[in-house]
């Protein structure tokens, strides 16, 4: 069975591998469900570890519906991980009416070629995830990352049993897979699961700091971006 790992830093990476993964999904921002490391650490990891690195392609948190702008650094970012040799691209996008968006994620499948391409846990947002499963097997995807539908992947278990029934694609288990529940994905007849094994460490004690945290721009419905007249409105006060 292939073990996925999450992995959000060089160190992540390393203990993934030490652990006996078979890959690692290499991210930045956990707590946003992820986004695309930076260069730097797409070339370490890479340098550094000998089982495959798989990339996650999404230009910011939030929801899944993307603009001109962003699809665009999607685009750039799949060939930036091509030259520095990565072997599989994690990402996918959806309508406003949380259909796949198949036009563009097929122009991402076919620019990340040869790569291996999995749709990432934006999957269980779709509202017909049988069609969806046809449209993905269609344009070439490969593997699809998804908890079932549910918040956690042991709830979502009978989902992914029958949606692996229905596919030649690779259905791996994601959100929530533990030391506890793994092996429940592997006797339903499941191939991959996807897991962080994630703990805390390095403590700072922080009383008395302000927060850097912003809760604000944690929205999941809309997308944070500068605003022009505001912008236009600092700069004309100072200028």
């Amino acid at each position: 069975m292939i073990v996925e790992v999450c992995a959000n830093s060089l160190e992540s990476a390393r203990n993934a591998e030490r652990a006996g993964a078979n890959r690692i999904e290499l991210c930045s921002e956990l707590g946003v469900g992820g986004v695309t490391p930076s260069a730097g650490l797409i070339q370490l990891v890479k340098r550094e570890l000998s089982i495959p690195v798989h990339v996650l392609i999404r230009p910011r948190g939030g929801h899944f519906t993307y603009s001109d702008a962003e699809f665009e650094v999607m685009k750039a970012d799949i060939l930036a991980c091509k030259a520095l040799g990565v072997h599989g691209i994690v990402s996918g996008i959806l309508m406003d009416d949380f259909s796949l968006d198949v036009g563009r994620t097929k122009v991402l499948v076919e620019l990340a070629k040869p790569m291996h391409f999995t749709f990432h846990r934006a999957f269980d947002w779709v509202a017909e995830p049988l069609e969806a499963i046809q449209q993905l097997e269609a344009i070439g995807v490969q593997t699809i990352l998804t908890s079932g539908g549910e918040p956690c992947a042991e709830k979502g278990i009978k989902s992914l049993e029958f949606w692996q029934q229905k596919t030649s694609m690779t259905i791996m288990a994601g959100g929530g897979v533990s030391p506890g529940n793994a092996s429940k994905f592997k006797d339903i007849g499941l191939h991959a699961i996807h897991c962080s094994g994630t703990s805390f460490g390095n403590l700072i004690v922080l009383n008395g700091k302000i927060s850097m945290n912003s809760a604000k721009h944690l929205v999941e419905d809309e997308v944070a971006v500068s605003n022009l007249e505001t912008l236009t409105s600092i700069v004309r006060a100072v200028k």
